[in-house]
């Protein structure tokens, strides 16, 4: 199939949202009811889920977090429909996170593990539900969408020596070629981003804005000082450091270039939906699996994910597409990695033209074609926490 430039087939949603995948999620909103999760997952054909330990016992902001974030996945336009799947007397309850769901016109059954008399038969009406959901996600036709209709989110993760000279500016052209044709770029990471706030700061559309880049940033780093911890004993890690990566500062001038040179005109919290177009700065750990969650949670539909010691990472209801930033991680992680940008380090290519290369392979996967981590069923998931456990 011939793909116009900035198009992609896509499932209109009832909201007006578009995804470019037509799953069914069994969402558990407690750790107690994963494994029941995932039993419905193998009954049901076209059926995804999550395994997670949290839902319990968390309070104030923490509890606002993870609830967000369950709400989040189930609202993502590449989710059909959800069926909330709880246990019954925990904090995060079923029947709310449903509520929150159901209010955009999507599809949602809830299941409570306690009420229906125990996991088995759970899992049964669960199974049941999910089934004729996935029956009715099958007659949804795609139809053409434009660019604008997309929100991508960018990531770096297993960093090395050409990830800032690679693979990550080749991301930031794609991400200033997404906001010219009217869609949304998220950056996250900001333990990353440590040491190049004033470069993103610099390109705010307002004061406002560009004081929130310091705040974040101020407040990440009291966070590893309330610990009594050196934040650079995680970051970099191991793996940067003997992929050459000498600083924290050296690591977040690369993870900067995934931001392209657009204007920064919003930065949002964990999980939240961007309110503006155009390049959005989400606040992320640098965690590869909690920044993921956090920006599929705020409606990401596909994430364009580089790395340079590699890494399996994916998510259950996104497509992520994997950019290696050398050629030898390609080769040898080929089962994993979508994109080879090494080809810039040697010559081969430019940053434009590896650029290209991922819009081409966006409208692809955004119409249908699987990625390495789809293929593998790299269904990862994990909410970054900021509270205690009571």
């Amino acid at each position: 199939m011939k793909f116009e430039k900035g198009k992609f087939l896509g499932y209109r949603r009832s909201d007006g949202r578009v995804g470019v995948r037509n799953h069914v999620l069994i969402l558990p909103t407690i750790t107690c009811a994963t494994k029941a999760a995932r039993q419905i997952t193998e009954l049901v054909h076209g059926t995804v889920s999550f395994v997670h330990q949290h839902g319990c016992a968390q309070v104030g902001v923490d509890y606002e977090q993870t609830f967000r974030t369950y709400v989040g996945m189930g609202l993502n336009p590449n989710v059909y429909g959800v069926v909330v799947l709880g246990l019954g007397c925990e904090t995060h309850q079923a029947r709310n996170v449903a509520k929150e769901i159901a209010a955009s016109g999507k599809r949602v059954e809830v299941v409570s593990i306690q009420d229906e008399g125990g996991t088995l038969d759970a899992i049964a009406q669960g199974a049941k539900l999910a089934a004729r959901l996935v029956q009715e996600a099958s007659e949804v036709q795609r139809e053409w969408c434009d660019f604008s209709e997309l929100i991508i989110g960018t990531e770096c993760g297993g960093s090395d020596a050409c990830s800032g000279l690679s693979a990550n500016p080749a991301v930031g052209y794609v991400s200033d070629k997404i906001v010219e044709l009217g869609g949304t770029s998220i950056l996250a990471e900001t333990t990353e981003l440590i040491g190049a706030e004033h470069l993103l700061a610099n390109r705010a559309k307002n004061e406002h804005v560009a004081k929130r880049v310091y705040e974040v940033i101020d407040a990440m780093e009291k966070r590893s000082i309330n610990m009594g911890v050196d934040i650079r004993t995680g970051n970099p890690s191991p793996g940067n450091i003997k992929g050459g990566l000498s600083s924290l500062e050296e690591k977040s001038l690369g993870a900067a270039n995934k931001a392209g040179k657009s204007t920064l005109n919003e930065l949002i919290n964990y999980a939240e939906r961007p309110t503006e177009k155009g390049l959005v700065w989400m606040d992320t750990p640098g965690h590869d699996i909690e920044q993921l969650t956090g920006m599929v949670a705020g409606g990401a539909q596909i994430v364009l994910f580089t790395t340079g010691r590699g890494t399996p990472t994916g998510s259950p209801i996104a497509p992520v597409i994997k950019i290696t930033t050398n050629t030898g991680v390609f080769e040898r992680m080929s089962e994993n990695m979508d994109i080879n940008g090494g080809t810039i380090i040697e010559g081969k290519e430019t940053v434009e033209q590896v650029g290209e290369n991922i819009l081409e392979e966006i409208s692809k996967v955004a119409s249908g074609k699987l990625t390495k981590a789809e293929i593998l069923m790299q269904h990862d998931f994990g909410i970054w926490r900021i509270g205690p456990t009571f």
